[in-house]
């Protein structure tokens, strides 16, 4: 593995003040880059009562963005989709020094913004139209749905896709009318505020969308119990106090969870393809994804020469993560991932599982830097078996054919990502099929799903509840209503009618619609 040292901060000062302008906070808190472990910048932290300060200005705020019209909201998405490609530089070096993580990595983020900005833009004035439905009785009842905002929507971020996982959910919620208030993660809140600061530039009143900031478990249920729906990425644990929360308020709440995702590799499949689509499945972002692939499922007739590509491409990896592109994987993003990590693998070789490649921490190259690691010999009873691992590590199994490929990848808690890699298309949408997941990817770690807009992106049991992307992705930030009109006759007896002869029409009427059939 070659290697490049990493990039040292701070961020000026000049740019964070620019950054945090407007925002609410009174204290301090102190973010760090993983690259070095030093501070990267100070920012204003809430302290008492300041988060209604925020609310109350949200409020206020919300009801003139709604009344510009959902055109006119679009449009100024569309302005922050062109900033955002003009400036990507200035955030591609934010997200790297938050996170640690390599510069195409980063501009994943760039990406998944661009593409759900562009795609909600042009698609939200449809999708939140008022439709039209067939009424109780045709022609005499008509019906309208009408879609209203929530109100103030509430957005739990967390640090390690901090502009895709801020912005990429917010925007959805601004177009649909609703002001926002966003609490990034500590350590990754400079790439937040950045996107909004970009948001404010190409239009949107400032108080529309706000972020806080302060100690997670001291701030995230403040904006829970003030919001009036709620959108939180982050750990399966948290996720649940979240949903009681939520719960004993009567508020809607969507959750993207963890997982422990499988990969899984056809007997039929183009095994280098299937190696390089690997390395970007596991090894991305170092492993610290919800999306990324911790199991391999290899077919026998395949597995050797799998493993041995695999292997060989993993070992070629340039590790680093200076402010430019050219390195494969950068750091893990604190000490206590970096711990975590290695505690997986140490439990693993403990227990009997054996490092084909990797399995040691990097302190030459930065605090946090953990090798991308290959494991055989993985049991269920291991940590790294069963729990999420949520760095580059990737436990690799044999299996004799598809049924125990679908059988083993199932066998979790978990149902967020999958992916499956064969020549055959049809062979591999059946397997697809069957896999307990809310996305899979063919031919694909988890770009192909999760760049695809269009379509809904969530996860199946303790993976989450809810979707983003799709028409729920912006739905889901919405009240629907019905509006039901009558027009000539009312819905009971008239014209004369007793009960017994309003009864038997209805009863005529119903068996009539069913034989036109009418839905």
């Amino acid at each position: 593995m070659t290697t490049e040292l990493a990039t040292e901060g701070p961020v000026p000062d000049a740019v964070v003040a620019g950054l945090v302008d407007g925002v609410v906070g009174g204290g301090t808190i102190v973010c760090h880059t993983p690259l070095t472990g030093g501070v990267l910048a100070e920012l204003p932290g809430l302290v008492g009562d300041e988060i209604d300060v925020v609310f109350a200005r949200a409020r206020a705020a919300r009801a003139a963005w709604e009344a510009w019209g959902v055109r006119r909201r679009c449009r100024v998405v569309l302005r922050f989709h062109d900033l955002l490609l003009r400036r990507q530089d200035e955030v591609l070096d934010l997200v790297q020094l938050e996170t640690g993580k390599a510069r195409l990595h980063a501009h994943e983020e760039v990406q998944g913004v661009a593409i759900a900005a562009r795609h909600y833009a042009r698609q939200g004035p449809a999708h939140l139209r008022p439709r039209r439905h067939l009424g109780a009785v045709p022609a005499l009842t008509r019906v309208t749905e009408l879609r209203h905002p929530r109100g103030v929507v509430g957005q739990i971020a967390p640090w390690n896709y901090p502009l895709e996982l801020s912005a990429g959910d917010a925007l959805p919620a601004l177009i649909a009318g609703n002001a926002v208030v966003t609490k990034p993660d500590t350590e990754t809140a400079l790439t937040a505020l950045w996107a909004r600061r970009l948001m404010i530039e190409a239009g949107l009143p400032a108080d529309v969308w706000q972020i806080v900031l302060g100690e997670g478990p001291v701030v995230g249920p403040q904006v829970v119990r003030r919001a009036d729906y709620v959108t939180f990425t982050g750990s399966t644990r948290t996720g649940r106090e979240v949903a009681r929360i939520a719960g004993e308020r009567l508020i809607g709440a969507s959750l993207e969870l963890g997982g422990k995702n499988a990969l899984l590799v056809l007997d039929d499949a183009d095994v280098e393809r299937a190696a390089a689509g690997a390395v970007r499945a596991c090894f991305s972002s170092a492993g610290q994804l919800c999306v990324s692939a911790e199991r391999i499922y290899a077919h026998e007739a395949v597995a050797d020469a799998f493993l041995a590509a695999f292997t060989a491409r993993t070992e070629a990896m340039r590790l680093g993560a200076p402010l430019a592109y050219g390195t494969d994987m950068g750091s893990l993003c604190s000490a206590a991932r970096l711990a975590a990590v290695a505690g997986h693998v140490d439990d693993a070789v403990a227990r009997g599982a054996r490092v084909v490649t990797g399995g040691r921490a990097r302190p030459d190259l930065g605090p946090y830097f953990y090798e991308p690691t290959i494991l055989t010999g993985v049991t269920p009873d291991m940590a790294v078996g069963a729990e999420e691992t949520f760095g580059p590590v990737v436990a690799f199994h044999r299996v004799a054919d598809d049924d125990e490929a679908v059988e083993r990848a199932n066998d979790t808690a978990y149902g967020l990502n999958a992916s499956v890699w064969s020549r055959s298309p049809r062979r591999a949408a059946a397997v697809a099929a069957r896999l307990r997941a809310g996305t899979v990817n063919v031919n694909e770690g988890y770009a192909a799903a999760y760049g695809s807009v269009r379509a809904p992106m969530g996860g199946m049991g303790d993976s989450g509840v809810g979707r983003r992307h799709g028409a729920e992705g912006i739905l889901r930030f919405t009240e629907s209503q019905t509006v039901a009109r009558q027009r000539l006759l009312p819905l009971g007896p008239s014209l004369g009618m007793d009960d017994r002869r309003y009864a038997a029409l209805m009863t005529r009427s119903l068996r009539a619609f069913k034989a036109l059939r009418i839905r």
